[in-house]
């Protein structure tokens, strides 16, 4: 998802401070424009498309990429008052992950209701999901958690990485789930061949199947449930099947509906496993 400009940076903290709100963090009405335009059927809207083509724009995300960055790397603002707010209530599920999951939300409103709770955020990585699992998956105290992430550490969106980093915070983040009685949902990575934003990568087909075979393999050691959502989405040679996404990453409100029964058959199975 695109980062939307705002008509100037909030003042930044310096240090250690008693409260921080969410100002500047999570998706602005432009962000949220191009979402609905991107699942929904049909053709995208051609002023979205004109807007995502205009060259001062895209300036003006860059600068706002970079404050977000310099301000808050793992983005805990975002959610931090919503956090907040769930204190104390109930909460059953909490969908960590990245763009994928955010845009589950705009794709499928209804399913982030009744204890659901979407801790999505565009564009990021392990490392950064990792610094937020405590504040924004345990501190929730749900019975379940679906942690669906690596599509950006395979672009290193957050600089380069090996397969065992990866590794590495998918583990750190199952054992804080395991420590606090968690039960998670290890999710595929989707089926993707190329990625629009790092088109110098090539063709990443081979190190997504190879990222997939760990996390099944680890979900079976550790009794949790492996959602294949990439067996759901592909069309063969590694791709998400053309209808189900317009870049070849991201799901449109086809392919999530293509997902959903994979969600709720793991949804059922961790409920018994919990």
């Amino acid at each position: 998802m695109p980062v939307s400009d705002r008509p100037e940076d909030p003042p930044t903290p310096i240090g250690m401070v008693d409260h921080l709100d969410s100002a500047g963090f999570g998706p602005g009405e432009e962000e949220l424009a191009f979402a609905r335009a991107y699942v929904a059927d049909g053709d995208m809207n051609p002023a979205v498309l004109a807007m995502l083509s205009d060259p001062e724009r895209s300036a003006r995300n860059e600068r706002r990429k970079a404050w977000r960055m310099q301000r808050d790397w793992p983005a805990l603002s975002q959610y931090r008052e919503d956090n907040t707010a769930r204190a104390g209530t109930a909460v059953d599920v909490v969908f960590m992950g990245d763009s994928l999951t955010e845009m589950w939300r705009i794709a499928n409103p209804g399913l982030f209701e009744n204890g659901h709770v979407n801790r999505g955020i565009s564009g990021q990585t392990t490392p950064q999901m990792l610094l937020r699992f405590m504040a924004e998956v345990v501190a929730l105290r749900p019975r379940i958690c679906h942690l669906m992430a690596g599509t950006n550490d395979v672009a290193g969106n957050t600089g380069p990485n090996t397969p065992q980093d990866f590794k590495n915070n998918i583990l750190a983040m199952l054992d804080l789930a395991q420590a606090h009685g968690i039960t998670v949902i290890l999710a595929s990575l989707p089926p993707f061949a190329t990625l629009a934003w790092n088109p110098a990568l090539g063709n990443v087909s081979g190190r997504v199947a190879e990222l997939n075979v760990w996390l099944k393999t680890t979900a079976e050691a550790r009794g949790l449930v492996f959602a294949d959502y990439f067996a759901a989405l592909t069309e063969g040679e590694g791709r998400m099947r053309a209808d189900f996404t317009r870049d070849g990453v991201h799901p449109t409100r086809r392919g999530y509906a293509a997902m959903e029964p994979v969600l709720v058959e793991s949804l059922r199975l961790a409920s018994k496993a919990g």
